[in-house]
């Protein structure tokens, strides 16, 4: 796409050249068609996980790959930058990480390799709820024990995937939240076979929003939840999950930046093929500089998603901080890219067969999820710069 050359591993490169080849088969028509019908890629995903894709960072002796997190945000990136979406699936990278880390062997061995293996997905994550948002410790979804089972009572909003996975992770509360001595204490966490729950109280109702992404509100009526599907120890889940969330940030500024290096790359090639008045319309400044901005942003961008990926890596506390500001750097870039290509493009940008608009949809939402700026700046207010807590 430019001078400026990208330097990969090996492995890396092997990975983008398979993912290329796949794009190539699930093109731009595919991914419009879906949009059209709001349909789940399944084709798409099932094509991924029969690639070991998805499987990438479930280590060799659960039946993945054991890649770095590095590994994970660059397939991401790849199946983005040319032109295809992960969100279908993307979950699953992450999610799984919280049985990695805190199940028991019983469970790796149990669930990891029919991961791995796509013989079952884990989609589905189920945290937030409508009355309580972003402030996760106000979560009122119940599981009360109940001999050698926890009973499952409430609601969870924004449930992506809900419809096509075979297991959920689930985060509810297990201690009253006026009995617990800090506030993040008394969540647990849980893998629900949603097969069985539908069947004994679970409802699942689709959420048609501007983007098809399989999002759903779930509800919970009397779920029997066996014991041993419990995650590590009741009432510290609040914790699971974050850690968790660490690697779906970052894993999603993958995508964010794949979106960006797409946008561009589109915006770029326009300008220089597009004449009007005689001239290429890229040799016009008010079209060239946005796009010469967008990839100063989208390059400055990765860089801290690369340092992200580092300290994850080695496991530092600072995780945490570089985590969310990959997330917003690359969200901002991506958004920026996809302003310049709409505008470069003009009347042509809203056209469906150019995929511009689908993508630009598309890339808005990261703006706003997995989690918003204003709680991104918040948190770098209070643990980076020593400011009063906001909320």
């Amino acid at each position: 796409m430019t001078t400026i050359q990208h330097e990969y591993s090996e492995t890396i490169s092997q990975l983008r050249d398979t993912i290329e080849k796949l794009c190539t088969e699930y093109s731009g028509e595919y991914w419009r068609e879906k949009d059209r019908k709001r349909e789940y890629p399944t084709e798409f995903v099932n094509a991924v996980t029969e690639l070991g894709l998805l499987a990438a960072l479930i280590p060799e002796q659960y039946g993945g790959s054991g890649l770095t997190i590095t590994a994970g945000v660059e397939i991401l990136k790849a199946i983005h930058e040319f032109g295809g979406n992960a969100a279908a699936c993307h979950a699953q990278m992450y999610t799984m990480g919280t049985v990695l880390q805190h199940g028991n062997e019983e469970q790796k061995q149990r669930y990891l390799p029919r991961i791995a293996s796509g013989e079952i997905r884990l989609q589905a994550f189920a945290v937030t709820e409508p009355g309580a948002g972003s402030d996760t410790t106000s979560i009122t979804t119940t599981a009360t024990r109940d001999g050698d089972v926890y009973r499952i009572n409430g609601q969870k909003i924004w449930t992506s995937r809900a419809e096509h996975s075979d297991l959920m992770l689930l985060l509810a509360r297990t201690t009253a939240k006026d009995e617990v001595k800090k506030r993040s204490d008394g969540l647990s966490v849980f893998l629900v076979d949603m097969q069985s729950a539908r069947e004994n109280g679970m409802t699942i109702q689709p959420i048609r929003t501007m983007i098809n992404h399989s999002t759903t509100q779930v509800f919970f009526d009397d779920v029997v939840v066996p014991v041993e599907n419990l995650i590590g120890d009741e009432g510290k889940g609040f914790k699971y999950i974050l850690s968790g969330m660490n690697a779906e940030r970052i894993l999603i500024a993958g995508e964010c930046a794949g979106d960006a290096r797409w946008f561009i790359s589109k915006a770029r090639d326009y300008a220089c093929e597009r004449h009007v008045f005689g001239r290429p319309i890229g040799q016009n400044q008010g079209i060239q500089f946005p796009i010469a901005r967008a990839f100063v942003q989208a390059e400055a961008a990765e860089a801290i998603l690369d340092k992200a990926c580092t300290i994850f890596e080695s496991g530092a506390a600072s995780c945490g901080t570089y985590a969310n500001m990959a997330k917003l750097l690359t969200s901002e870039a991506s958004w920026a890219a996809a302003e310049a290509c709409m505008q470069t493009f003009g009347g042509f940008a809203f056209a469906e067969d150019y995929d511009i608009e689908r993508k630009f949809r598309e890339a808005r939402l990261y703006l706003t999820a997995p989690i918003s700026t204003n709680l991104i700046l918040s948190y770098i207010g209070e643990h980076e710069l020593g400011m009063p807590r906001s909320y």
